[in-house]
C-alpha cells in the first residue's frame, strides 16, 4: 500500500502551500494529461494517466511510496475521492482541495447556486440530465465528450432554456457564453465545460435559504390537492383518490420523464412535476392545455404541454420512464405500451373496459393489477353524502425494466 496518498484539486491557480510539499514528495503521480504537464510534478516521479479511477486506485494501492492524485477542482465532488475511499483499495486519503467546476461557472455567471441542481452527464446518463433540465428552472451539468451543450441543446427540443456554457475554465483558454437552448448545437464547444441551464421562473430569491437545491418547504404539503385548489374545474377521472392512487403507482422521481395524456385540468401534472421529474402533458382541448398551463405556473412546476390529439401526437415525443393514460382508451394505451415506459396506470369506468385495457398490457408484457376504487365524500357539518366516484384503476409494470 502507499505509504502516503494525497488528492489535490487543481483549478487553474497556483498551488498551494499544503499541495506543493505534498506534490514534490511524490513517488507517483495520477492525472489528466494536463495535470502530468504541470512543472511541480516531479521528473522521478512515476506518472499514470488518469482514465478509470478504479484502475489509477489499484495502482496506487500495489505502489510504495507517497502517491498524488491531481483532479479538476473539488475532488470529493463527483470526483475521485469516491472511488479512492472504496473499502476495496484500502486507502488513507487526504485531500487538498480547489474550488468546484460548478462554484466557478455560477461565479463566472455572478449567480447564487444554493438553490441550484447538479447532475453528471455522460452518454449513459445524459437522458436524465436532461430531464432535470426540463423539470427545474436552474441546474449545473457536469458535461462530458459526447454529452455536452450541443446534445442537451438537441433533447430538449421544444422546452426552452438559457444556456451557460463555461469552457476550460481556470486556463489562459477559459471562455463563457450564452445562448439559448435551440441554438447550442450550432456551436463547437472545448471540453471540460459546465452547463449552467436557467428556466423562466428562475431569479434570486430575497433573503436566505436552510436547505441546498429546491425548498421543499416553498409548495404546500400533500400529493394531490381538492378540487378549489384548481378553480373547481376537475373532470371525469380527476378525482382525489383517484390520483393519488396513480401517484402512488407510477412513482416519479427526479431524472424521469412522465407523459400525462389527457391532461384535463393540469391537475396530475402539476403534481407528478411537484416531485421533481419532468413532464410532458398533453391533451386535444386548448382549453385543457390553457387550465394545465395555469395550474403549472400557480404552483412554480415546469412543464411541456403539447396539443394534440393521442396517439398521433406521442409519436416525436421523447421516450417516457412512466406514463398516466387518461383518455383516448385501448388505442392509447396500446401505442404507449408499444414504447416500453417503466409504468403505465389507465382508468375504466366499467368492469369490462378495465379488462380489455389490462389483456392489452398483459400481451405487451407488463405486470397488471386491476383494483376498483370508490370514494364516498361527506360534508362534515350534516354528515351527508356530497359526493360519491367510482373507477377502475389499472397499474402495469414492466418487470425487466422496473428500476
Amino acid at each position: 500500500m502507499a505509504d502516503r496518498v494525497t488528492v489535490i484539486g487543481w483549478d487553474g491557480s497556483p498551488l498551494t502551500a499544503a499541495a506543493r510539499p505534498a506534490l514534490g514528495a511524490a513517488t507517483l503521480v495520477a492525472g489528466a494529461a494536463h495535470h502530468l504537464a504541470l512543472p511541480e510534478v516531479p521528473a522521478a516521479a512515476e506518472r499514470i494517466r488518469l482514465g478509470s479511477a478504479a484502475l489509477a486506485a489499484r495502482r496506487i494501492a500495489a505502489h510504495r511510496g507517497s502517491a498524488v492524485v491531481l483532479a479538476d477542482g473539488d475532488p470529493g465532488f463527483f470526483g475521485v475521492v469516491r472511488t479512492l475511499r472504496a473499502p476495496e483499495f484500502g486507502l488513507e486519503v487526504e485531500v487538498v482541495p480547489a474550488v468546484s467546476a460548478v462554484a466557478a461557472a455560477f461565479a463566472r455567471a455572478a449567480m447564487p447556486w444554493d438553490d441550484a441542481q447538479v447532475v453528471v452527464a455522460h452518454r449513459r446518463t445524459l437522458r436524465r440530465a436532461v430531464n432535470v433540465c426540463r423539470a427545474h428552472t436552474k441546474v449545473a451539468v457536469l458535461t462530458s465528450p459526447g454529452a455536452g451543450p450541443a446534445e442537451l441543446g438537441l433533447l430538449m427540443d421544444g422546452v426552452h432554456r438559457t444556456f451557460v456554457v463555461c469552457e476550460e475554465l481556470g486556463t489562459a483558454r477559459e471562455r463563457v457564453s450564452v445562448v439559448t437552448s435551440d441554438k447550442a448545437a450550432d456551436h463547437v464547444w472545448r471540453d471540460p465545460n459546465v452547463v449552467i441551464v436557467i428556466g423562466s421562473h428562475a431569479g434570486v430569491a430575497a433573503g436566505g435559504g436552510w436547505i441546498a437545491g429546491t425548498d421543499p418547504s416553498a409548495a404546500p404539503r400533500g400529493w394531490t390537492f381538492p378540487a378549489e385548489i384548481y378553480g373547481g374545474g376537475l373532470g371525469e377521472g380527476e378525482t382525489d383518490l383517484l390520483r393519488t392512487a396513480q401517484l402512488a403507482r407510477l412513482g416519479p422521481r427526479v431524472g424521469d420523464l412522465v407523459w400525462d395524456i389527457g391532461s384535463g385540468s393540469g391537475a396530475f401534472a402539476t403534481e407528478a412535476g411537484r416531485s421533481g421529474a419532468a413532464v410532458i402533458a398533453v391533451d386535444a382541448d386548448p382549453e385543457a392545455c390553457a387550465r394545465t398551463d395555469a395550474a403549472a405556473r400557480h404552483f412554480g412546476v415546469q412543464l411541456q404541454i403539447v396539443l394534440g390529439a393521442a396517439p398521433q401526437i406521442l409519436e416525436n415525443l421523447p421516450e417516457p420512464d412512466v406514463v398516466r393514460v387518461a383518455g383516448g382508451g385501448a388505442e392509447v394505451v396500446n401505442a404507449v405500451a408499444d414504447r416500453r415506459p417503466r409504468r403505465i396506470v389507465a382508468h375504466a369506468a366499467t368492469r369490462d373496459a378495465a379488462e380489455r385495457l389490462g389483456r392489452d398490457l398483459g400481451e405487451h408484457g407488463y405486470d397488471v393489477e386491476c383494483a376498483l376504487l370508490q370514494s364516498l365524500e361527506l360534508d362534515t357539518r350534516t354528515w351527508t353524502e356530497k359526493e360519491r366516484s367510482v373507477a377502475f384503476l389499472i397499474a402495469a409494470r414492466l418487470t425487466e425494466r422496473d428500476r
